[in-house]
């Protein structure tokens, strides 16, 4: 092997080394389990107000619900799921108004907000729903 070919290959050895030391030094990103979560109090008013709305509570998960928003949720979805919630408590409460509202602010929290199929084919939140989005 000539000097110039073990040249190349230690200078690639060095370059893998080098990289794979480097690697090592990369903090992998920290794993958020439901937990970490529910320490931020907006997200456990979330929590809260979804377990409520699931268990027909609709006064509370209103509440709860309300809380999570002005707390200051900090993801776009999370603050489209509570409003979402919101506007079924507001429509099934014939409150279609503030249902109409809150599909909105749905729809400005997390632009790629949709109601499943299903739930856009509600008798009673549906034709809401479709009105709200349509403006």
């Amino acid at each position: 092997m000539t000097f110039t070919r073990r040249l190349s290959h230690l200078a690639t050895l060095c370059a893998l080394s080098a990289a794979a030391l480097l690697a090592g030094c990369v903090e992998a990103p920290k794993q958020q389990g439901l937990s970490d979560v529910l320490e931020r109090p907006a997200e456990r008013a979330l929590f809260t107000g979804i377990r409520a709305y699931d268990d027909a509570q609709y006064a509370e998960a209103e509440a709860a619900l309300l809380n999570a928003l002005a707390i200051g949720l900090s993801s776009p979805k999370d603050r489209a799921t509570a409003s979402k919630l919101l506007a079924f408590v507001y429509c099934t409460s014939n409150r279609v108004p503030a249902c109409e509202a809150a599909f909105r602010s749905a729809r400005q929290s997390d632009p790629a907000f949709a109601l499943t199929r299903s739930e856009a084919g509600h008798p009673v939140w549906g034709p809401v729903y479709r009105k709200a989005v349509a403006q």
